[in-house]
């Protein structure tokens, strides 16, 4: 059962349709008349208005919508700001910042792992790769200088060998790894130049000279005599060399060059060619297995040229 303090429904409805009418009066009243003249102005305006529209408004409702008006009743206040009301407009949002925060954890998420797979696991694999190969080197040292001995006889190769066995390991211990690795790759060299068999044939097809000459810069009254060779296996194939230029002092990979022989051999290979235009003594030096230094006829001397 309502109490006598409670408004009536329609009492209600009315006074707030009074103080909506005020908030359109109040302006041009305050204007036209002086604060204790304005609450009596305003009650006959109000019955004016709501005369011309043939409502009857009691005079206690158009009294109390004034009162109304001055406390802002029937007024919206958004509440103060503070913790909660935060809370509550995120979560009325959430539609629009979701959406955006699952575009940005998407994009972290892409970027992680384009990160691992591209940096992270590549380096983890080089790291485990790395620690692998430290580990097996005392074992490949072993490997390398048996397999040396096996292949010469020379005492001062496999001293050479153990050297750089010894030499390796002791770089592994003191941490230096680039070290240990050079003493591997010069015994892999040592042990794969052993291996190499093959002759140094003199060239004489056509569209490459033979033999040619040169007259050093450095001592004009000399000239120097080369016969052009190339290195051929067992197989028939023709190798590449590292090769050192006397003229330029570089190091360059042929697969022919001019090997420096006295005036005695170049004549006598030019004159073995004119008689049918094939050398017939093509050998000019051997490389046998287990030696390191190719076995030269009588005459060749020391030097070569990559550039005729």
């Amino acid at each position: 059962m309502a109490s006598k303090s409670d408004a009536p429904l329609d009492d209600l409805m009315m006074a707030m349709d009074v103080v909506d009418t005020l908030r359109h009066e109040e302006g041009q009243v305050a204007r036209e008349l002086k604060t204790d003249e304005r609450d009596a102005a305003m009650v006959e305006r109000l019955r004016q208005v709501y005369a011309s529209q043939g409502i009857d408004v009691p005079d206690h409702i158009l009294k109390a919508g004034v009162e109304d008006l001055k406390r802002d009743r029937f007024v919206y206040s958004p509440p103060s700001a503070g913790f909660q009301r935060t809370l509550a407009m995120i979560y009325i949002s959430r539609s629009t910042w979701s959406k955006w925060l699952a575009a940005v954890v998407a994009i972290v998420i892409v970027c992680i792992a384009a990160w691992y797979f591209i940096v992270k696991l590549p380096a983890q694999r080089a790291e485990a790769d790395l620690l692998a190969r430290l580990q097996a080197l005392p074992a490949t040292y072993t490997e390398l200088v048996g397999r040396i001995d096996s292949l010469t006889e020379n005492t001062e190769i496999e001293a050479n060998a153990a050297r750089l066995a010894t030499d390796g390991n002791l770089a592994l211990s003191d941490g230096n790894n680039e070290a240990a690795f050079k003493a591997e790759a010069d015994l892999r060299d040592l042990a794969g130049r052993l291996q190499e068999v093959f002759e140094v044939r003199i060239i004489s097809r056509e569209g490459v000279p033979t033999g040619v000459s040169r007259i050093p810069e450095s001592n004009p009254d000399t000239e120097n005599y080369y016969i052009v060779v190339e290195a051929v296996d067992a197989d028939g194939k023709i190798l590449e060399r590292r090769i050192v230029s006397e003229e330029s002092s570089k190091v360059e990979l042929v697969d022919k060059w001019g090997q420096r022989v006295s005036e005695t051999i170049y004549n006598a290979v030019r004159r073995d060619k004119m008689e049918d235009g094939i050398v017939q003594k093509g050998v000019l030096g051997q490389k046998r297995r287990g030696e390191l230094d190719i076995k030269w006829r009588s005459g060749v001397q020391d030097g070569a040229i990559t550039k005729w």
